[in-house]
């Protein structure tokens, strides 16, 4: 599939995977999920759910370095800016001929736009968190954050 017919399936990714409600219990069960999922797959990844300007859940499976959680932090950094998934952004930029870390006003040690970081959202309410894996190629740790969050949300 071209980045063009790509953009508007991850838009409407992030329409259709939004909370009626969302907390720090809903945070614990969207971490599970993730790590369950990641077990399930013997995928090592870093998970981490923030909302509400903290981390609710965080967890490192056995195999993972510190690099991960930059990783992560710089994931969510993007998501809290920009309002859409590292994916999305990655490849919006793709689509565009150019770096989303080359850009002037991007500093690459804060932001990335490498697939894994996704909004959370609740319904007529708008963003209050950000849902990151990190650990497999960008589609791979997309992939896992959005099947949990189809599976929690339905």
């Amino acid at each position: 599939m071209s980045t063009e017919n790509l953009l508007p399936d991850l838009l409407n990714q992030e329409l259709d995977l939004q909370f009626e409600l969302f907390n720090n219990q809903t945070a614990w069960q969207l971490g599970c999920k993730l790590k369950k999922l990641a077990e399930d797959k013997n995928a090592v990844v870093a998970i981490e759910v923030y909302a509400f300007n903290q981390t609710l859940f965080s967890y490192a499976m056995p195999g993972t370095e510190l690099d991960n959680q930059h990783w992560i932090k710089r994931k969510r950094q993007t998501v809290l800016r920009f309002g859409h998934s590292t994916y999305y952004i990655g490849q919006y930029n793709r689509a565009k001929n150019r770096e989303f870390e080359q850009q002037v006003h991007i500093n690459a040690e804060d932001y990335c736009a490498h697939g894994g970081a996704f909004p959370i959202r609740i319904k007529n309410c708008g963003l209050v968190g950000v849902v990151t894996v990190s650990g497999l190629p960008q589609k791979e740790d997309h992939q896992m954050v959005t099947d949990a969050l189809a599976d929690l949300i339905k």
